[in-house]
């Protein structure tokens, strides 16, 4: 008897729909076959649908049986084709009635007892049921993350023997709240900015940074706060909302990272030096996504910056220009989301101590050369605020009123936001995303800024692309202030956070 089950293949982040085939009572020696190019984890599914049908009270059937992965020509991988298989075993076996099977969605992996465990690709697989107008049945962990996705009917199960009972119409379920799982997005922070003692410098650049969502590089001494400062950059992030979060949780559901709702807000990623390229971007012989992903809407901090391989920094050039990142592989062509600001700190110098007042610097010129062209041109020309970090005075440091907190600075960060999302129209627009219609529109200059921009272009050495990146960052500055044009005092500010190229280079 033959028995059909929707699901999907989870590609990347979207999901393609897959029909599970599974025909029993063939003649021939009794055997389990399955077909569509299955990988190993599929194929070991008969083991664990066996073992998980047993303790449920079920059998396995003891004829030919042949379970059919279509389109046969997608190559199927990992084990969220477990509860499928084994709800169409029990039907096509007659062991249950299951009457509306085929208004669902199902996707899961079995344990042995027939607890269902959390998969890969939950949302992807929300967004498919929404796309195909269909239900979705999942595992608890996994049904929670994917009830953000609007307009579809999610149902959360624990095992096999509860989804039969469920389908067979002996119980019921409620279905997934969205409300109160949207409720739960808050901030997750056990840091803040009134814990930063003094750069009142480094703290305005930083406003800046977020408040158009601009990237960032800090040079300056060790100890000098650049590192305390970039993980409390999240805490002044404004609040995702809810189509920036559903993005971020189809990335980190893509490669099964999370465990539970609370665990993702806005992504802080701070790679280790030694990652790889791949490690970096994404990839693998079935692609996955990589940190540049997985700080999609967030913070990718990278810390000792010219620590980095060269060639690992390279490929971020194409990544911070379209937001995305294509990755080909024999397997399968992926694209992933990697809208990121990036925020990077370094030394001045190897030893670190170059133009420190109290520490002696013993670099020879040509190690502080080698040391800095460690990072292209091109690179630097992508980030949009360049700072030099002052060590910390002592005064400072041992000053007790707590500085302005986190709270103060997002709410000024919001009301820049807003007037940016006002001007374009646009829920998740910022000054960053600018294009060059954009520029022209909404960051026109008078005579006198445009003669200081131009001598400051000229005299820095300055290619086009700094040039448009000075008049995103006098925008935001000038946003902050509300002011509807931007000034003298905007545009002069923004020139500053490109002095270190003439440094560097």
């Amino acid at each position: 008897m033959l028995s059909r089950v929707h699901s999907g293949a989870v590609i990347g982040i979207e999901s393609i729909p897959i029909l599970v085939e599974v025909n029993t009572g063939l003649p021939g020696e009794p055997r389990f076959i399955t077909v569509g190019l299955p990988d190993a984890a599929v194929k070991e599914s008969h083991d664990r649908v066996g073992s998980a049908l047993i303790n449920n009270g079920f059998l396995m059937p003891k004829t030919r049986t042949v379970v059919n992965l279509s389109p046969g020509n997608l190559r199927k991988e990992g084990p969220i084709y477990d509860l499928p298989i084994a709800l169409g075993v029990i039907k096509s076996t007659g062991q249950a009635n299951l009457p509306k099977l085929d208004d669902f969605i199902i996707a899961g992996e079995l344990s042995l007892s027939g607890e269902l465990l959390p998969i890969a690709g939950c949302v992807a697989l929300a967004m498919q049921a929404r796309r195909y107008h269909r239900k979705l049945i999942l595992p608890k962990i996994s049904a929670e993350a994917a009830a953000f996705v609007h307009d579809i009917e999610i149902f959360a199960v624990s095992s096999l023997h509860e989804v039969v009972q469920f389908l067979s119409r002996e119980i019921t379920l409620p279905k997934m709240n969205k409300e109160i799982t949207v409720g739960r997005m808050r901030h997750y922070f056990d840091v803040d900015f009134s814990e930063v003692k003094g750069q009142k410098a480094l703290r305005r650049a930083v406003e800046v940074a977020v408040a158009g969502e601009h990237n960032l590089l800090m040079v300056g001494t060790p100890g000098s706060g650049k590192s305390m400062i970039a993980k409390r950059i999240p805490t002044i992030m404004p609040t995702p909302t809810l189509e920036e979060f559903l993005e971020i949780l189809s990335v980190y559901s893509s490669c099964q990272k999370v465990s539970s709702i609370d665990e993702v807000k806005r992504p802080f990623r701070a790679p280790h030096h030694t990652i790889s390229d791949v490690g970096l971007l994404g990839g693998g012989s079935y692609p996955i996504p990589g940190e540049i992903s997985l700080a999609h809407n967030g913070v990718l901090f990278l810390d000792e910056l010219p620590e980095f391989r060269r060639s690992t920094l390279e490929v971020l050039r194409q990544p911070l220009e379209d937001g995305t990142i294509a990755i080909s592989r024999s397997a399968a062509k992926v694209e992933f989301p990697c809208s990121f600001m990036l925020i990077a700190a370094m030394n001045p110098c190897p030893c670190g101590f170059l133009g420190d007042p109290k520490r002696e610097c013993f670099c020879s010129p040509g190690q502080i050369q080698r040391y800095r062209s460690k990072i292209s041109g091109p690179l630097l020309d992508r980030i949009d605020l360049h700072v030099d970090v002052r060590p910390i005075d002592t005064s400072e440091l041992r000053y007790r009123k707590p500085a302005e907190n986190s709270d103060a600075i997002r709410e000024r960060i919001i009301g820049a936001r807003e007037v940016q999302k006002r001007r374009k129209g646009s829920n998740n627009f910022t000054n960053a995303k600018m294009g060059q219609e954009d520029l022209r529109q909404y960051c026109s200059l008078d005579g006198t800024c445009e003669t200081l921009l131009t001598s400051a272009i000229d005299t820095l050495a300055l290619s086009a692309r700094a040039h448009d990146r000075i008049l995103k960052v006098a925008r935001t500055i000038a946003d902050l202030e509300k002011k509807e044009d931007i000034l003298e005092e905007h545009l002069l500010e923004a020139i500053h956070y490109r002095s270190l190229d003439r440094k560097l280079f």
